[in-house]
C-alpha cells in the first residue's frame, strides 16, 4: 500500500470516528437536556440546568455538536476531555471507591476522555468545517467570492 493510500484511509477513519463519537456524545447530552432518546433518570425526564448533570449535558450537547461538525474541534474536544476526566474521577472512582473501570463502570467516560484528548491534539481532520474554513481563509478574499 502506498503512503498516499494509507494517509487517505487514516483521514477517513479519523473523520468517521469524530462524527460517530461526536453524535454519540451529543446524544448523552440531549438525554439530559431535552429528554430525548429515552430521557434522563428513571422517569425519562430532563435535568435541572444548574445541577452537575445540567452542566454536563450542556457540555455534551455543545461539544458533541461542534465535534461532529468539525467546528472548533480542538477547544471543544479539550473541554469535553476534561469533563469526562472529571466524570471518571468524581462519579466513577470516588463514588464507588474502585479505581478500575471494570469495577466502577467507568469504561465509557474513560474512553471518551481519551478520544477527545486525541481530537484536541489532532484537530477535526480533512472533512471538517475547521479544514474548510482554513482552506477558505488561505484562498484569500478574492478567491473566496468565486
Amino acid at each position: 500500500m502506498t503512503g498516499d493510500r494509507i494517509a487517505a484511509y487514516r483521514a477517513i477513519a479519523q473523520n468517521a470516528l469524530r462524527i460517530a463519537a461526536g453524535l454519540a456524545f451529543f446524544s448523552h447530552g440531549a438525554q439530559k437536556m431535552f429528554g430525548w432518546f429515552g430521557g434522563f433518570g428513571a422517569d425519562g425526564g430532563t435535568v435541572d440546568l444548574m445541577s452537575r448533570f445540567g452542566i454536563a449535558g450542556t457540555v455534551e450537547v455543545t461539544a458533541g455538536a461542534l465535534i461532529a461538525l468539525g467546528l472548533f474541534t480542538r477547544p471543544a474536544a479539550f473541554v469535553a476531555s476534561g469533563e469526562m476526566a472529571v466524570a471518571y474521577f468524581w462519579m466513577h472512582w470516588w463514588r464507588s471507591g474502585e479505581m478500575w473501570w471494570w469495577e466502577n463502570r467507568g469504561e465509557t467516560v474513560l474512553l471518551y476522555s481519551f478520544i477527545w484528548l486525541l481530537f484536541a491534539a489532532w484537530g477535526g481532520g480533512t472533512f471538517s468545517l475547521d479544514a474548510w474554513l482554513t482552506k477558505r481563509k488561505a484562498a484569500g478574499p478574492a478567491d473566496a467570492e468565486g
